[in-house]
């Protein structure tokens, strides 16, 4: 397969022409102080600086003008580019269901020293020769879990994948070490790409076939003491190898033109603590305390500790073709945001991916399983993760395009530093399947009811409600529980007209949960929403704050910063942003440059940084 052609070269343009200045229409040429006609090519030196002055002011009140115009035809707008988009699937001829299995890799370099050994894992990226709505579709991927301490690692892990196209595929397997406090280093890749698939394709299986995976792409420093190490150790083999295989399934059921994930239905979850006592999240220490009631979890303050929970859920596929939707260009950044263009974009860009890699970190806390997909296992996992109805819990979910669902307690009291939480949680996808927020409530019957008012008792509002949080564990029967979702999302707008297709999906992987979908704008949504927060008023303790665009890591983290924590904690106040938070809403708002320059020259009127000694 050749290499993408790199067409990112630029002209370089000639010098443009100078605009005309305006003169007299009776005039024949250039005119002195005193009338007479001056030598055109003699001119004083303070007017070639004074035209060469006011070119420039043209030239950035021309841009004014043109930002100014984008800015006003966007809000000008009723409807914004973005939201619901009807682009159906393209078509495609019926294609074929593929299993690939990670087996193992060995000879692996050292990527600790201290151990001697490394943290590897397997980032695999899926493409096909087949037709997509829009090019900015992303691809299919595959994460599997880590291996502690090992330069032998074995995963046997199976991702299976419908609808590959008769043409054949190209899957490239990326091997990483994972280095939370840093980057993780990659230890080189394996490309496989197969020209045609059919059911007499004998693939590479069961057993598979082991792949040699190429040095080059990895980490030099690496691969220098594993140099050493085989020197030392008189073995002469430098090449890391991969086994891996794929076999056919069979043919895939539609829609054909939707290549996506069949299973394994996974889920996980990670787990930060800074972020934890910055946002004063607490869980219990304890993950089995989950089934005991709220009220005797909060005699024992030891048994809790600060933990921000970011989840994530692969659905089965899948995801309904009507779910489909493009961020909305509400304001001209946002655009630059999601495509990194321009100075601003990219950094914005940069910055939310950072955010997004911080909050879904992966690291020797995280915590992850399989289920059986469309069972009550799986809802009994998702509510596991939702904490029940315990606390009045309101949480900001994104569903991608192959059915990944992220989500995290967070509701309209969360605040991402920088754009939207939405954003945060789709990693700066142009197109998602569909984003809100929901809350589970617990019915005083199972019946799994899916009237947003039934004829029942609920939790919330009613604290009392017995058989179930604050004062007693939650049943384990999923029918007592309803899942209330919306598609609450500026960044993407959801369609109310595809909520009954969101309906249906989430039906059909969480059987047994009474599944209620509502339109953001609904007045009755909204006074639930406030009962949620009376709920967590009430028994969830301290309100949520908002994230500092910190590292989660202790490595970021001074002593200063602790006791500045403990203060905010002890004095319930929300945080100071800090200098760079403040750098990057210039970036978004440059107008704020302005008021920090004038609050500057009168004489720091913040107070921030003054103090008796004059610091």
């Amino acid at each position: 397969m050749s290499p993408p052609t790199d067409n990112g070269g630029s002209a370089v343009n000639g010098p443009s022409d100078r605009d005309q200045q305006p003169r007299d229409e009776h005039s024949t040429g250039p005119q002195s102080a005193n009338g007479s006609s001056q030598e055109p090519d003699q001119p004083p030196a303070n007017d070639l600086r004074q035209a060469g002055s006011t070119d420039i002011r043209d030239i950035i009140g021309i841009e004014k003008n043109k930002l100014s115009s984008k800015k006003e035809k966007i809000k000008s707008k009723a409807a914004p580019p973005g939201g619901f988009d009807p682009t159906p699937l393209p078509d495609a001829p019926q294609g074929y269901t593929l299993k690939f299995t990670f087996h193992q890799a060995s000879n692996l370099p050292i990527a600790d020293i201290g151990s001697h050994s490394a943290d590897p894992f397997i980032h695999a990226t899926l493409t096909a020769p087949i037709p997509k709505r829009h090019k900015e579709d992303p691809p299919l991927t595959y994460r599997t879990r880590t291996i502690r301490k090992s330069t032998e690692p074995t995963w046997d892990e199976e991702w299976i994948v419908a609808n590959v196209p008769s043409a054949g595929f190209t899957l490239k397997c990326r091997l990483y070490d994972e280095d939370y406090a840093n980057h993780d280093d990659r230890l080189g890749n394996v490309t496989i790409s197969v020209s045609h698939v059919d059911e007499e394709w004998e693939g590479f299986g069961p057993d598979g076939r082991v792949f040699e995976v190429k040095k080059r792409a990895g980490s030099k420093r690496y691969y220098l003491l594993r140099g050493i190490t085989a020197v030392i150790c008189r073995n002469g083999s430098l090449t890391p190898n991969l086994r891996l295989s794929i076999e056919v399934l069979g043919k895939s059921d539609p829609p054909h033109g939707q290549m996506h994930t069949v299973g394994p239905t996974t889920w996980v979850k990670h787990f930060s603590p800074m972020i934890g006592r910055l946002t004063g999240t607490k869980v219990n220490k304890n993950m089995d305390d989950d089934a005991e009631s709220s009220a005797r979890q909060s005699e024992d303050r030891s048994t809790k500790k600060y933990d921000f929970q970011a989840n994530e859920i692969q659905l089965s596929g899948p995801v309904p073709p009507k779910l489909y939707h493009r961020y909305v260009e509400f304001r001209p950044v946002i655009g630059l945001m999601f495509s990194s263009r321009g100075l601003r974009g990219r950094i914005l860009n940069t910055a939310l991916h950072k955010q997004h890699r911080r909050v879904y970190s992966f690291d020797s806390s995280t915590e992850h399983g399989k289920f059986q997909p469309r069972s009550e296992e799986a809802s009994m996992q998702f509510l596991k993760m939702a904490h029940f109805d315990e606390g009045g819990r309101v949480f900001t979910y994104v569903i991608t395009l192959d059915g990944m669902l992220r989500f995290t307690e967070t509701g309209k009291e969360f605040g991402i530093d920088l754009l939207s939480k939405h954003t945060m949680h789709s990693d700066v996808a142009t197109y998602i399947a569909c984003s809100g927020e929901f809350f589970i409530r617990r019915l005083a019957h199972a019946d799994a009811s899916d009237d947003p008012d039934p004829n029942e008792a609920t939790h919330p509002p009613i604290e009392g409600l017995s058989g179930g949080p604050p004062n007693s564990p939650p049943p384990r029967n999923p029918k007592h529980y309803q899942l209330v979702i919306d598609n609450d999302s500026g960044t993407y707008r959801p369609d109310k007209t595809v909520l009954p297709d969101l309906k249906k999906f989430l039906e059909a992987n969480f059987p047994g949960l009474g599944i209620v979908v509502m339109h953001c704008e609904d007045d009755e949504l909204t006074e639930m929403k406030k009962k949620q927060i009376e709920a967590k008023n009430k028994e969830g303790g301290p309100r949520v704050r908002m994230v500092l665009n910190r590292s989660p890591g202790g490595s970021s983290f001074s002593s200063d910063d602790e006791s500045r924590l403990g203060d905010m904690e002890r004095a319930g106040d929300l945080p100071v942003r800090s200098k760079k938070e403040r750098v990057f809403d210039t970036i978004q708002n440059p107008n704020m440059l302005k008021e920090m320059i004038k609050m500057g020259s009168n004489g720091n009127a913040t107070g921030e940084g003054s103090g008796a000694d004059g610091k």
